[in-house]
């Protein structure tokens, strides 16, 4: 049951512990419980340096709020459950800080809360604009005398961060699609001879094509779907597209194409765009599978199907890649101990070694790098005709979904994360009604931005 804390005094918060606090923000993974895992495990291994180890409520919108998990009232077992576990278990969010001159109050108010609970330690579980988020805060820390070690832990499907070789997520994502669209290829080949001809199967990647690219690790011999990859990176071309389907179905009986939901036409223009914005305000996408199927329909007139992997893809815990579990966890872990070292407005980052053997280690990179910076698939990844990977791109993705970590499961279903996500187990501070302002405040940003 949630409890009040009484107001720390100066005196208390200089004698007592530093506190951490975890959040996670933006969509989740099927790995970023293992990223909290790998948190919660190291820092409970330093309980001389660390007291208390709280995790946001739904992300940084929990401190906000003063919505704080208390992580040490959860056994070890829970905890090391999580690295098993998909979905965000502590609740993540699409919540965006404006800059200091916008909204002051908001900085200020985190500032509060980290000082009532003696928090010195922020860690940031998200993509690029939670790396924006913590280096901003970072930086607002020290001009309040009240400094916050701030590092960010890398996530995103999407696979986009500089500063990276990969990011944690990406990997999942990419064996789900690679092993989906070939499971869907040989089902489609079974059945051309007298039913459909054509699949398209839509995937995530707003500008960047690393999950598009990564379903082409499926073809491994000539006929293999995928035949057809769109990317965001190369614009759209109608006539080439069409008549490249046309060849394939005649040469292999079917085709299936493998689409961003970010692929662009000419002028850089989203083949399909719904019109609205998220919290970060990035472009709504999806429903570019359905509109490529019908062109297909009406043009040559070939039966299709199509599917939009959507959050299955990043959702599918029970096919993750058992490097991409270990590197998630690997960067949980060093994100305490570089705040133990003293380190602030930095990530840990994935350093891919050199040789034929695939190998990694934990480097850093600099929030200032990273915030708000997207990567994009090389052009040396995509085939001169810009329908599907090369050599390169096969090397640069094969050992990033090699290895099976499976879930635990019970009465056939996977288990669910064990720790709260409800009210149990909350810290409330001693600023209730400046609790409640802030939430007026932010029902008023959600009104004013969409979120998803």
């Amino acid at each position: 049951m949630a409890h009040l804390q009484q107001p720390h005094t100066n005196a208390a918060i200089q004698m007592s512990k530093a506190n951490l606090f975890y959040a996670q923000s933006g969509g989740v993974t099927s790995v970023i419980n293992a990223s909290a895992c790998g948190v919660i495990e190291t820092a409970r291994q330093h309980k001389d340096r660390i007291g208390k180890v709280y995790a946001g409520r739904n992300g940084i919108v929990g401190a906000l709020r003063e919505e704080l998990i208390d992580t040490g009232k959860e056994t070890a077992r829970a905890i090391a459950a999580l690295r098993s576990t998909p979905s965000g278990a502590f609740g993540s969010c699409r919540y965006k800080l404006k800059s200091v001159t916008e909204n002051r109050r908001e900085y200020e108010r985190l500032m509060e809360v980290f000082r009532a609970h003696n928090i010195r330690y922020f860690l940031y579980n998200g993509g690029g604009d939670s790396q924006d988020t913590a280096n901003k805060f970072a930086q607002f820390s020290l001009e309040q005398g009240f400094p916050i070690t701030c590092i960010g832990i890398p996530k995103t499907v999407d696979n986009d961060l500089p500063g990276t070789d990969n990011c944690p997520g990406f990997g999942s994502v990419a064996k789900y699609v690679a092993v989906s669209i070939r499971e869907a290829g040989l089902d489609v080949a079974s059945m051309c001879e007298s039913s459909t001809k054509v699949f398209v199967m839509e995937v995530m990647g707003r500008h960047a094509g690393w999950i598009a690219g990564a379903a082409g690790l499926a073809s491994e011999q000539e006929g293999d779907a995928p035949h057809i990859i769109l990317f965001p990176e190369i614009p759209f071309n109608r006539e080439k597209f069409l008549n490249k389907v046309k060849r394939c179905v005649k040469k292999f009986g079917y085709c299936a194409i493998v689409v961003s939901e970010g692929a662009q036409n000419a002028d850089g223009s989203f083949l399909v765009d719904t019109g609205g914005r998220d919290a970060f305000g990035h472009a709504q996408l999806g429903g570019v599978a359905p509109l490529i199927a019908n062109l297909i329909k009406d043009e040559l007139g070939y039966k299709y199907h199509w599917a939009v992997a959507d959050y299955l893809q990043r959702a599918a815990r029970h096919i993750a890649s058992a490097t991409d579990v270990k590197q998630a966890y690997a960067v949980g872990k060093a994100a305490v101990e570089f705040a133990l070292k003293g380190k602030n407005a930095v990530m840990p980052a994935i350093i891919r070694g050199k040789g034929k053997r695939y190998t990694w280690r934990i480097g850093e990179a600099r929030l200032a790098d990273v915030a708000n910076i997207e990567k994009m698939m090389p052009r040396n990844y995509i085939c001169r005709d810009g329908f599907h990977i090369t050599d390169a791109a096969r090397e640069y993705f094969r050992p990033l979904i090699r290895g099976e970590d499976y879930p635990n499961f019970k009465n056939g279903l996977i288990l669910k994360p064990s720790t709260a996500l409800g009210g149990l187990n909350q810290d409330k501070g001693p600023y209730p009604y400046a609790r409640a302002i802030l939430a007026i405040t932010i029902l008023f940003h959600r009104h004013n931005v969409a979120s998803c």
